[in-house]
């Protein structure tokens, strides 16, 4: 007996237990979680049957009160719907969920509503909840970003820049979307003629030193003099496909002259003999076709440098993320295929 006390009293008998409850306690737990993932599964399985095809707005509400998904989970699938492009199903669930919703809930739920209007392109509806919102709690900032875009995407620019005060009193970083919104507000106004609004365009760059893809874009396009005697060099590659596009006769060569990238590029262009070679792959096979039969030239993808997502047309704010200013110019070799057409035309004069 005496023995069985002291075996008992062994530290090595007490680590041995220890472990063995805690082997027991995992092991139960484990399976335990595999039969309620299965369930679950089984339940939502069950549960996601019934839409196949959405019920009816009475049938929804029956639902949603009922408690049978978890508020939560109604989110989820709403979202579900509208990831997959279905705004109708997703703002129909946002709605019944907001007619049994209290509290918190409430905004939460309104809020998605009003993205995925926004995302549907019903923008009086989606600025009627975002005001809403505002109203009961102004400090929102999520629902005054998205306040700010309906403005700006309804070119209500006044407005906008007045979503820019709130914001900037709860600490939002504004710089940009103020520049931005200026610069809309001028290319869009009446009343300048296009030497005005160049000029006050360059004022908002050089005070910002912001949206230079903006900017040259728009003056380039009219008035190559004003951009070139503004142009920095150490943006040339960020707006490659602007200088590519670039009517011969409006370049300035003394400035090309002067920087390898311009020489570079226009090289390959073409236009000047002032490089035999490039470290980019594409000006530099460029560079060493352009006297054959071969009809190559550049494309172009743009992609934001916030997000990564890939477009084929330039912006200012990423459609995807709303950031402004993320453009960021690739380029790949393609056909020149304006090249073949006016060949094709030559040929039948």
């Amino acid at each position: 007996m005496d023995n069985f006390f002291i075996e008992f009293r062994d530290p090595l008998f007490s680590i041995i237990i220890f472990f063995a409850i805690i082997f027991m306690i995992t092991f139960l737990s484990y399976w335990w979680g595999r039969y309620k993932t299965k369930e679950d599964s089984k339940h939502l399985d069950k549960f996601l049957r019934q839409f196949r095809a959405l019920p009816s707005k009475n049938e929804l509400k029956i639902l949603i009160s009922s408690g049978e998904l978890s508020h939560k989970a109604w989110l989820l699938l709403a979202n579900s719907y509208v990831k997959n492009g279905d705004f109708e199903k997703g703002i129909e669930i946002y709605h019944e969920i907001l007619k049994v919703s209290q509290g918190k809930s409430e905004k939460e739920t309104m809020f998605l509503l009003g993205k995925v209007y926004f995302k549907a392109g019903f923008l009086e509806r989606s600025k009627k909840i975002f005001l809403e919102i505002l109203k009961k709690t102004p400090r929102t900032p999520q629902a005054l970003r998205y306040l700010l875009l309906v403005y700006e995407y309804t070119r209500d620019y006044k407005a906008a820049l007045e979503v820019l005060e709130p914001l900037g009193a709860l600490n939002a970083e504004i710089a940009k979307d103020e520049a931005y919104l200026k610069s809309l507000s001028l290319l869009n106004g009446v009343g300048l003629s296009a030497s005005q609004k160049a000029d006050e365009l360059l004022a908002i760059y050089v005070t910002s030193y912001r949206l230079t893809y903006l900017t040259f874009e728009y003056l380039f396009r009219v008035n190559p003099k004003l951009a070139w005697e503004n142009f920095d060099s150490s943006r040339s590659e960020s707006l490659t496909d602007i200088l590519w596009s670039l009517d011969s006769k409006n370049l300035d060569l003394d400035i090309i002259a002067k920087n390898s990238y311009l020489r570079e590029l226009y090289s390959a262009r073409g236009d000047v003999e002032l490089a035999s070679s490039s470290s980019i792959f594409e000006f530099d096979v460029l560079i060493h076709v352009k006297n054959a039969s071969l009809n190559a030239t550049l494309s172009f993808e743009y992609i934001c440098s916030a997000c990564k997502q890939r477009y084929p047309f330039s912006f200012h704010r990423c459609t995807g993320c709303h950031e402004i200013d993320t453009l960021k110019v690739e380029w790949r070799l393609a056909k020149d295929y304006h090249k073949d057409f006016s060949e094709e035309n030559n040929s039948f004069q």
